[in-house]
């Protein structure tokens, strides 16, 4: 059985991704469960720095501008770490990593959108980067490359000084 797909509509163009619920079934539950209520319709990419990655998920990223973008989480709280021995999934290009406080156990509704191979952050990398991989840009990556490089407000939060909405998230194969 094929993995659900997520596209994501957003104000640069669309995106989809490959949800690797076989692979990582806490993380992406998380994930599709978040989408499907429509709990990321309307929230912005709150932190974007070119070469890295893309950041979403926040909800008081909402409102753009708010100084909290990039603190909150979903309304269940936070998820388990998940790191299954046969998942070693590598925070390569355009791969969905979960983002968290730096804590165990503290992913939420924060992921990022890897820009480069950040195997510093995988799981399984010597240190305390635990960024479990659960799903991969399928099409689109174009869209993803123009949010990459959009102006940020470098310092301050690295945020798009130009808003970039998702304004749609739709789940298919779940």
């Amino acid at each position: 059985m094929a993995n659900p797909t997520a596209t994501f509509e957003t104000s640069l163009g669309d995106f989809t991704a490959e949800i690797y619920l076989d692979k990582m079934p806490v993380t992406a539950k998380n994930f599709l469960d978040l989408a499907k209520s429509g709990f990321y319709d309307g929230l912005h990419f709150h932190r974007v720095i070119k070469g890295f990655m893309i950041q979403f998920g926040c909800p008081h990223s909402k409102d753009p501008n708010s100084p909290r973008a990039g603190t909150g989480g979903p309304p269940h709280g936070t998820i388990p770490d998940e790191h299954p021995a046969d998942a070693k999934l590598s925070n390569e290009p355009l791969t969905l990593s979960m983002a968290n406080t730096g804590r165990p156990n503290s992913g939420g509704s924060q992921f990022f959108i890897n820009a480069t191979h950040n195997s510093f952050l995988d799981w399984f990398s010597p240190g305390a980067s635990r960024h479990p991989v659960f799903g991969k840009v399928t099409s689109g990556a174009e869209v993803v490359k123009a949010i990459e490089t959009t102006p940020t407000n470098k310092g301050a939060g690295d945020r798009p000084i130009t808003p970039v909405q998702v304004k749609k998230i739709t789940v298919t194969g779940y």
